[in-house]
């Protein structure tokens, strides 16, 4: 995926979505005992979501041995677009993001990896893509010896929602 910043105010997630030639898939079922999102008040929990294709193939690996920065990068991105199709699923209209408050991202890495913020840009510039100013958000960005099933990545979110 090659995501573009140029947007107009006037469009919606989904047609940002569009031009971005992103189809949301369904919102990925949870992998054990939880659920994939909460919503407290004005605020959407979103459970970590990791790099699954639509197929269920999941990306695996370590960052700094088999796996490139630009490829999980990348996996980012996807996981950005499964998170937003829980968004979507918990919501049931995109619209009603007021703001992305805040992203957690765990990256499966080599113990003397250290660009961990360059890999969760791929989700970080996704959500400013498809959210506009109200898709800039605070983040975490951090190095883990094993994420489940041996994904790359793993991120999860704050929602304020309308």
């Amino acid at each position: 995926m090659n995501f573009s910043t140029t947007k107009r105010p006037h469009e919606t997630p989904y047609e940002r979505l569009k031009a971005l030639g992103i189809t949301l898939p369904e919102a990925p079922p949870p992998i054990a005992n939880f659920v994939t999102h909460v919503q407290e008040g004005k605020l959407l929990f979103l459970s970590g979501q990791g790099p699954i294709e639509t197929d269920g193939r999941k990306h695996i690996g370590k960052v700094g041995a088999d796996v490139t920065i630009e490829q999980a990068y990348a996996h980012a991105q996807l996981t950005g677009v499964n998170l937003i199709a829980v968004m979507h699923a918990a919501l049931g209209d995109l619209s009603r993001v007021r703001r992305l408050v805040k992203l957690f991202g765990m990256v499966n890495a080599v113990p003397d990896f250290a660009d961990h913020p360059a890999v969760i840009n791929g989700c970080s510039d996704l959500m400013i893509d498809v959210f506009g100013p109200a898709g800039a958000h605070a983040r975490s960005a951090i190095g883990q010896g094993s994420l489940p099933g041996q994904i790359t990545v793993e991120i999860e979110a704050i929602v304020a929602i309308d």
